[in-house]
């Protein structure tokens, strides 16, 4: 039997009052969304959000010679898709699911028909694309002050903060893929933090031992971001209502390797 989706796993599905989320709720569609799959690319319109549940979505920068540095990382407290209901359609960033899981797809006329009523759900968007800018803007700013080693501790919690668990399925290249560093120096980084008992590194499985000492060895770029998602979001409510009417829905893709 398919396990049951609950909204209130996205925060900001949680924080909506009932009405404005029962309103949603024959749109929404819960779908798995691979490792590596798009959701859309560099110029072209943007016709789903996605409020993720358990995945892990990247946006990156693209560059004209085909590489890509990541500006953001959005998972269960946020939404992809932001363009669509802003008024743009489009984007010259890329949005690609960085750690497999689900997350709750909803089609544009949806979206945009509830942001248009000027309600809560209009508000709550408003407010998460703030926090968003934030994040890619003091992104930018690491990126050009902050070392590597920095870099990478932030990158880690930023990602572990938008899942529920402490263990990161990630290869060495994708974190140098990710921040456009070379993997030699993501590998030296992972030793030395290893060293520090920070984390335990094997096979593609990050584990975090320490949480205090990697938020040390973080720059104050975490803590900006980290603190302006908490002062602009609601904490998620504890409503649980029905989910959405639509069956599970699947998106089909070769099986991924690690």
């Amino acid at each position: 039997m398919t396990a049951i989706p609950d909204l209130t796993k996205n925060k900001l599905l949680a924080a909506l009052p009932e009405v404005e989320l029962k309103r949603l709720q024959p749109h929404l569609k819960w779908v798995h969304l691979p490792r590596g799959h798009v959701l859309y690319e560099s110029g072209s319109s943007v016709n789903y959000v996605y409020f993720p549940s358990t995945c892990v979505v990247s946006l990156q920068s693209q560059m004209s010679d085909g590489t890509a540095a990541e500006i953001s990382v959005v998972g269960n407290e946020g939404v992809i898709g932001v363009p669509l209901f802003m008024g743009g359609r489009s984007t010259p960033s890329n949005a690609v699911v960085e750690i497999k899981g689900e997350a709750f797809q909803l089609n544009a006329p949806a979206v945009l028909e509830e942001f248009n009523r000027r309600g809560e759900v209009q508000n709550l968007l408003l407010l998460y694309t703030q926090a968003l800018l934030t994040q890619i803007a003091q992104t930018a700013a690491c990126y050009r002050h902050h070392s590597i080693d920095q870099q990478i501790c932030r990158w880690l919690l930023l990602n572990l903060d938008r899942l529920h668990t402490r263990e990161l399925m990630m290869t060495q290249e994708q974190i140098a893929n990710s921040l456009g560093i070379r993997r030699e120096s993501v590998t030296e980084v992972a030793v030395k933090l290893q060293k520090d008992k920070l984390i335990g590194y094997s096979r593609g499985r990050i584990s975090v031992l320490n949480r205090a000492g990697l938020e040390h060895r973080a720059c104050e770029c975490y803590q900006v971001i980290k603190e302006e998602y908490a002062r602009l979001l609601p904490p998620s409510s504890a409503l649980k209502y029905a989910t959405p009417t639509h069956p599970t829905h699947r998106l089909h893709h070769p099986p991924e390797t690690i």
